[in-house]
């Protein structure tokens, strides 16, 4: 992938995104060099809509920093559903960060922010106000990108092995759809279970059992969101569920619906780009 490419993200993590293509815009992008190794890449959603629109996300195991409400606000690693009211117009920038790429910000644990959202001035020691307040009286994607980026920059965050280490092991949950359990993790990282634990506490913000349930149920939206019929059935087995049941009742807990019904209220539907 060539810098001229923007990061993929993870849109199968937005929920009915046939109605939210028409109702809002969202672009990615790669963040300066000095912050790639900590930055996973920039987000920045345009919205109109007429009346309001309230729009369900599958939160991730990740760390975002949002400019909201006059604020950078820190969003930590949460397990209960997301949503968001949009009205009128409007525009957000936020940055998603690599696992483990918030800590060397941080410079602690990042467990601590679990199920949280705190203003990062609060956190890191540098007024956020005035960078959020410029952000958000911006339109120009180019102009609150680079206000944000400062904003981090000026943090100097130092590179740490360990948080490289866990995302890599992040990235390879991500991605390989075999991996199901904790222990099989730990063996590709060489440590046990508990010292696996630890890390992904410390470094992520919350355990690698989570992590890799969750993704497992990306996958399953995103092949909710094909347009091609689905086999429920072979689809749990493949994605390390017990049965059909498992999925469905994991899926209903986070989406509100279950998988096949949500599959035909979603439509046909593939990312652009």
């Amino acid at each position: 992938m060539t810098e001229s490419t923007p990061p993929h993200g993870t849109p199968e993590a937005v929920l009915h995104p046939d109605e939210a293509a028409e109702r809002f815009t969202v672009a990615r992008r790669h963040p300066r060099e000095s912050l790639a190794p900590f930055v996973e890449y920039i987000w920045i959603v345009h919205w109109a809509v007429d009346g309001t629109h309230e729009q369900q996300v599958l939160p991730q195991p990740r760390i975002h920093l949002a400019a909201e409400e006059g604020r950078l606000l820190v969003h930590g690693v949460s397990r209960d559903p997301f949503s968001r009211k949009l009205m009128g117009t409007g525009h957000v920038i936020g940055v998603a960060f690599r696992a483990g790429g918030f800590r060397p910000f941080l410079r602690s644990s990042v467990g601590a922010l679990e199920g949280t959202v705190q203003p990062a001035g609060d956190l890191l020691g540098r007024g956020d106000g005035p960078v959020a307040a410029a952000a958000l009286d911006t339109v120009d994607d180019d102009e609150m990108t680079a206000l944000v980026e400062d904003y981090l920059e000026a943090l100097r965050p130092e590179r740490d092995p360990s948080a490289e280490r866990v995302a890599a092991l992040m990235d390879r949950i991500e991605h390989d759809p075999s991996i199901h359990r904790v222990d099989e993790v730990a063996a590709l990282a060489g440590m046990s279970v508990r010292s696996l634990q630890r890390m992904f506490t410390e470094y992520v913000g919350i355990g690698p059992k989570w992590v890799i349930q969750r993704h497992r149920l990306l996958d399953a939206a995103e092949q909710a969101h094909s347009g091609h019929p689905v086999v429920w059935a072979e689809l749990a087995d493949r994605l390390g569920y017990s049965d059909q049941a498992h999925l469905i009742r994991a899926f209903t807990a986070a989406v509100g619906t279950p998988p096949a019904t949500y599959a035909r209220q979603a439509g046909s539907w593939r990312p652009r780009g």
